[in-house]
């Protein structure tokens, strides 16, 4: 199953919202450049999706704050 996020970085707290159709907004304490953003963010997801994270792969949007997930 694939996954459409949005992130935002640097927040005071990290959050994660659903919006239907496999879309979520997440709120990431982690600047978007810091090497642990991705590992905070599989991290978030795999807590709220109840996906182990070794499952979950970000297809598309390295660098970026829209990303396509794959969860395994």
């Amino acid at each position: 199953m694939q996954i459409t996020v949005k992130v935002r970085y640097g927040t005071s707290s990290s959050k994660f919202e659903s919006f239907g159709n496999n879309r979520y907004l997440v709120y990431l304490l982690s600047q978007m450049n810091e090497s642990d953003s991705d590992i905070e963010l599989i991290t978030l997801i795999s807590r709220n999706m109840g996906v182990p994270p070794n499952r979950i792969k970000i297809v598309k949007g390295q660098g970026s704050t829209d990303k396509i997930i794959e969860l395994g």
